[in-house]
């Protein structure tokens, strides 16, 4: 049974998504800090099998970790509930900034906010990623090597390779578990995870929003990292919906927000179309995830102490924290430029790592002002 009710939940992720700065490495370790070490309202198994089945589904990672511990004891209407719950403060930010991008001509301090408060990032995600590290990996040997393949390939290819990820939880589950058979239902875990849908037929702006953005959500995995290349090649070349200039400004804007990173598709949609664009672009990016979460889970319930299932899960999350620490090298790559980011970030780990109860909110904060400082200064 559960020791805490579902309204409890859902204002633990509407403060989540309110306060939650870091992008989704920052995100999914203050789900395991809070709700695993702190609260003990989630197992760290179920926390474990739902960071693998969202590395596993595509679409964005934080928000996929939401639903299924919505659905962990609350079933349909607690990952319905919670899911909103996550994502609406993001959604009301943007169309705020939207609005002030929209009517005052573009974002002029943007680019000094993002300078201090982008490094501050870099070093509250490179923080996450150390305790959901040390946490999720122990002394395994093998998981050690797992991280350290898909860390050092993600930052090569700056992107998360899925069939790596899938390869490496079969790897762990054949070094632990090797099977005899394969089990008609071990294999009923596995969702149809791919499903080819043809072009809607229509000139209709929003309809090309809604199709666009539903192609987001459904065929790209991973975090912001991976979606934010398939945004640009859609929105700013395929379309032409937005300059580069303005794109980047989305991607800032991201960055910017707390909640999810991916919720800079509400941005993007209000620039091309206004409220109800932004509305079509965050339902439709949201959907297909909501949808690759709630079909599987109780699969992974039902399946997920099989000691076979265990130890793919165990495989595919040591990859996955691999694919995250990799994310934070190639996030840091472009955004530490210089000197005073660099310390920036450097400080930033430090006060962390010193003072364990440091609220990120007010280190964003701080950067921000730095930031626009060093910025009037030069």
């Amino acid at each position: 049974m559960p020791v805490y009710f579902l309204k409890d939940l859902i204002i633990y992720f509407l403060k989540l998504g309110t306060w939650g700065f870091g992008g989704p490495v920052a995100l999914v370790g203050y789900m395991h800090r809070d709700l695993v070490v702190d609260k003990k309202w989630i197992s760290e198994d179920d926390y474990k099998e739902g960071l693998a089945l969202s590395q596993l589904a595509p679409g964005p990672l934080a928000a996929q970790l939401s639903i299924y511990l919505g659905f962990v004891h609350y079933r349909l209407l607690g990952a319905t509930l919670v899911g909103i719950a996550f994502v609406l403060p993001s959604f009301f930010m943007v169309l705020a900034i939207g609005y002030a991008y929209v009517s005052y001509g573009g974002l002029p301090w943007m680019q000094a906010v993002f300078y201090g408060v982008g490094a501050a990032v870099i070093g509250i995600i490179a923080m996450s990623s150390y305790k959901l590290t040390s946490k999720s990996l122990g002394k395994d040997k093998l998981l050690w090597i797992i991280f350290i393949a898909l860390a050092v390939t993600t930052f090569i290819t700056e992107e998360e390779i899925l069939w790596v990820i899938l390869l490496a939880g079969v790897a762990v589950w054949f070094a632990k578990a090797p099977p005899r058979w394969l089990s008609s239902g071990a294999n009923g875990m596995f969702p149809v995870m791919f499903v080819q849908l043809q072009p809607i037929a229509t000139e209709s702006k929003l309809w090309e929003i809604a199709w666009f953005f539903t192609k987001a959500g459904a065929f790209v995995f991973g975090s912001g990292l991976a979606i934010v290349p398939f945004l640009y090649g859609g929105v700013v070349k395929e379309f032409q919906w937005l300059n580069e200039q303005q794109f980047l400004d989305a991607v800032a804007v991201a960055m910017i927000t707390p909640g999810p990173v991916v919720i800079t598709v509400g941005f993007i949609g209000y620039l091309v179309a206004g409220v109800p664009g932004a509305c079509v672009a965050a339902m439709a990016t949201f959907l297909p995830c909501y949808l690759f979460t709630v079909i599987p889970a109780p699969y992974f319930k039902k399946y997920g102490k099989n000691p076979a299932i265990k130890a793919f899960v165990d495989g595919v999350t040591a990859a996955a924290i691999g694919a995250i620490a990799g994310a934070v090298l190639v996030l840091g790559k472009r955004t530490l430029t210089d000197l005073p980011t660099v310390l920036l970030a450097l400080t930033t780990i430090a006060l962390l790592f010193k003072f364990k109860k440091l609220q990120e909110p007010l280190i964003i904060a701080v950067a921000a002002l730095i930031g626009i400082t060093l910025k009037l200064m030069l």
